[in-house]
């Protein structure tokens, strides 16, 4: 999979949502004295409502963990990560995406270590989104995303190496014994270098 968009995750800071919140509470109180006040006028309590809405739609809450996507009619306009109440452009379309840290353990597949020996392997992965923006664009859906690209990059690594010494002497890593250099291996597989893959992860192998 080569994706080359160029393009990334662009972290925003909305302006807080309280002071727009006051501004919210203001504007429903003059609805209620324009209504009982000028019954007559039905033109400014339209136009008061209609502001009250707009001004109560750009209202976001971002929860711990979690983070908002934005687009503008289809172009992305920006993430937001920090949690918090915040006040954004009332048409912005918004997307939430789990920021939380996720457990992938995948099924015992059968394949062949460096030597040709068949052996039995599986990983428990964890991750979590590292980019909104390659998530959300570059990808169908990533959560399946990352199932695929962890199968392939197990049989990928069982085959780069032995299972152990008994199997190739001269080996300096092989699967069985040197975990650490087997995890980072595979976390560099799965996560790639071409900046497409939307995750940070790491990863224990079982077998």
């Amino acid at each position: 999979m080569d994706i080359q968009t160029g393009v990334s995750e662009k972290v925003r800071q909305p302006i807080s949502g309280y002071p727009m919140l006051v501004v919210v509470l203001a504007l429903l109180f003059l609805i209620f004295i324009a209504a009982n006040s000028h019954p007559g006028t039905p033109f400014i309590i339209i136009l008061l409502v209609a502001i009250f809405i707009i001004f109560t739609k750009g209202l976001i809450v971002v929860e711990p963990n979690s983070a908002k996507l934005f687009l503008l009619f289809g172009a992305y306009q920006g993430s937001v990560r920090s949690s918090g109440f915040y006040w954004v452009n009332p048409f912005y379309q918004r997307t939430t995406i789990s920021l939380k840290a996720r457990n992938f353990e995948s099924e015992k597949v059968k394949v062949n270590d460096k030597m040709g020996n068949p052996i039995m392997i599986s990983v428990i992965l964890v991750w979590k989104v590292k980019d909104t923006y390659k998530a959300f664009f570059e990808v169908n859906d990533y959560v399946n995303f990352i199932k695929i690209q962890t199968d392939s990059a197990v049989r990928k690594l069982a085959a780069s190496f032995p299972y152990d010494h008994f199997e190739d002497e001269k080996a300096t890593v092989t699967l069985s014994t040197d975990f650490n250099e087997i995890n980072s291996t595979l976390e560099r597989e799965i996560a790639g270098d071409k900046e497409t893959q939307p995750i940070v992860n790491a990863g224990t192998l079982n077998h």
